[in-house]
């Protein structure tokens, strides 16, 4: 059986390649998913990946990977932008499933400012993987598919 991966992106990161690129590149986010989505596959999971700025959509998109439906998964990379440092209901929807969520960056949020060295997300997800770019994504991937299989 093929694994089901979702990839979750918040807030802002359908502005990769435009935004802060001194901090997160000019690869744009639709490439790092179509070279993601590659390297699964390689590896033998398929990935559906979902984006939003809204709050809300995260959390519908975190329950339905646990729902046995089109949209589940049998595990989540969240990059939840912002959310990670404030969403408390972001939190308690990783909290309420039964399906395991790696929380991934794209920069070392603890080598910037202050307010982003709290994740209120962490604690309730297998595991972080942050501050290698893309391969963030990658390795976040690699620890799911480690995982489950």
């Amino acid at each position: 059986m093929t694994l089901q991966i979702l990839v979750i992106n918040g807030p802002n990161l359908n502005m990769l390649g435009q935004r802060e690129t001194d901090i997160y590149g000019h690869v744009t986010l639709q490439e790092i998913m179509a070279d993601l989505s590659a390297y699964a596959t390689s590896k033998g999971a398929e990935l559906r990946c979902v984006q939003s700025n809204l709050e809300g959509d995260l959390v519908a998109a975190v329950q339905a990977a646990a729902a046995n439906g089109a949209e589940s998964a049998d595990g989540v990379v969240l990059n939840a932008g912002a959310l990670t440092h404030y969403s408390i209901a972001l939190r308690d929807a990783v909290a309420a499933v039964d399906v395991p969520v790696v929380e991934t960056h794209l920069s070392n949020v603890y080598a910037r400012e202050d307010f982003r060295h709290r994740s209120v997300i962490a604690e309730v997800c297998v595991g972080v993987v942050a501050g290698f770019g893309p391969l963030s994504y990658r390795l976040a991937t690699d620890a799911l598919i480690k995982l489950l299989s």
